[in-house]
């Protein structure tokens, strides 16, 4: 388990290229986001809840694929 911070909750380090940490300074001027690190926990989030969704979606997928098959199987479908 990662060490945290106490700020406002509990935070932890993650360390960027400092070429990358300029370039997003300048992506973010005159957005909403206060901060790199705000707009990087932004970014992750949605990262993670895309890949949480297409991992949900793929599973179901795959539990449809099942039943068909199973149907196929008893001759409940062609």
């Amino acid at each position: 388990m990662p060490k945290t911070k106490s700020r406002k909750g509990k935070f932890t380090s993650v360390s960027i290229p400092i070429p990358l940490f300029r370039k997003i300074e300048v992506h973010i001027e005159d957005t909403g986001f206060t901060s790199v690190s705000s707009y990087v926990t932004y970014i992750l989030r949605e990262i993670v809840a895309e890949s949480a969704s297409d991992t949900s979606e793929t599973s179901a997928k795959a539990d449809q694929e099942k039943v068909k098959e199973r149907l196929r199987a008893l001759g409940y479908l062609d």
